[in-house]
């Protein structure tokens, strides 16, 4: 109901005929809504578009936006899915085109379809599509591949203006304020924040500042990258943290002052390393769905770690294990008594409370490491607080 709740959402809405027309949209009609509203123009066209995806319609009895009943409206065609798509995207905004087409490919079954350039030409881009095609990859025929590419793209695109610039400026931020010192060499003084901070100390009769705290930078520190390793679990159920791990694995990468490493694993690792520069070459390098083997994961990131104090390890994965859970424990104790800091985050998405294995969880708990979900805009801060060495700003 949700789904189609926001979908039927309209401006206005004074007045016993409104009322009466938006639960008639909601509701689908038949003789059971009670509403005695019939609609016509646009209006039909939506209910049309509604009835096509969540039932109703004649005698189709109220809509259900999860579960129930379905109607075969949308067939199994695409010039049939096609026009629906078209329809549904002049009928409502983006955000609900997208939940739309959500629906449509997990309670319809259409995923076969996006196999056709086509239907891709013809729908919403959005990152839970851009999971779906890469679920697809290896079924992928090449006429369509190269529209995928295109779609993912797109999405990429958009993920990567709305959060590079913040995460370079968060992130370059925290490594600044580790590598700043308060007894620096005279070459090494910043003489910019030294003043600002020994402003109070301003003698007007000298017309200058007495400094009486330095502040700069010391020669080692900035000649020590850190690193960081992405270690992604790439089983179907973390589809979404897939595109934003590769998302903020390229800007970080860019970044001369860290050193990315990004990692994906089900029961095989690989690592895409070498194809950071391009998020898009990332994604069509994974193969979301398979098993998980945790620990075989983090063994070979362990094996790359050279120096652990200035490295941090990000593992992204609901911690469903089907290796061995107490070596990798014991793994994961051994790279944080190294000095490696340890971060695991159940999700990387804007969804809701992600299923996860809650004992894995605990026992990772017990070791320092908290596991939490995490959105997209927190994960600046995150890997920030991880980069500087503070307490994480777990949600």
């Amino acid at each position: 109901m949700s789904g189609t709740g926001n979908a039927v959402a309209v401006d206005g809405g004074a007045g016993e005929a409104e009322r009466l027309r938006r639960w008639r949209l909601v509701l689908g009609g038949g003789e059971a809504d009670g509403t005695g509203c019939t609609l016509t123009g646009r209006d039909a066209g939506m209910d049309a578009a509604l009835g096509a995806l969540y039932g109703g319609g004649a005698g189709g009895g109220s809509r259900r936006a999860a579960g129930g009943e379905r109607s075969a409206g949308l067939g199994g065609s695409a010039p049939s899915v096609a026009r629906w798509l078209g329809d549904i995207r002049a009928y409502f905004p983006g955000p609900v085109v997208q939940v739309m087409q959500r629906d449509a490919i997990e309670r319809l079954g259409l995923s076969a379809l996006l196999l056709e350039p086509e239907m891709l030409e013809a729908v919403e881009p959005d990152v839970h599509l851009v999971g779906t095609l890469l679920s697809l990859n290896e079924a992928m025929p090449e006429t369509t591949r190269e529209t995928a590419r295109a779609v993912v793209r797109k999405v990429v695109g958009q993920l990567e203006r709305k959060l590079a610039a913040r995460t370079r400026a968060t992130v370059a931020g925290a490594l600044d304020r580790s590598a700043r010192t308060g007894r620096p060499r005279h070459a090494d003084i910043d003489w910019n924040r030294t003043i600002r901070a020994n402003l109070k100390n301003y003698l007007p009769e000298y017309r200058t500042v007495v400094p009486e705290r330095l502040i700069g930078y010391g020669r080692a520190a900035r000649s020590v990258k850190k690193e960081v390793v992405l270690c992604i679990d790439q089983s179907g159920s973390m589809a979404a943290s897939v595109v934003y791990a590769s998302v903020f694995g390229a800007v970080l990468a860019s970044m001369r002052s860290i050193a990315t490493r990004l990692v994906v694993f089900d029961t095989a690792v690989v690592d895409l390393t070498d194809q950071l520069d391009d998020p898009v070459d990332v994604l069509f390098g994974t193969q979301l769905g398979g098993g998980t083997d945790v620990n075989r994961a983090l063994a070979y990131c362990q094996s790359k770690i050279t120096r652990p104090a200035d490295t941090v390890v990000v593992l992204i994965s609901d911690l469903y294990e089907g290796g061995i859970r107490n070596e990798m424990l014991r793994r994961v104790a051994a790279m944080k008594a190294a000095g490696t800091e340890f971060v695991a985050l159940l999700a990387l998405s804007d969804e809701g409370a992600p299923a996860y294995d809650r004992e894995h969880a605990a026992a990772l708990a017990a070791l320092g490491v908290p596991a939490f979900a995490c959105t997209p805009d927190l994960f600046p801060d995150v890997m920030a607080a991880a980069l500087g060495k503070r307490p994480l700003p777990v949600p």
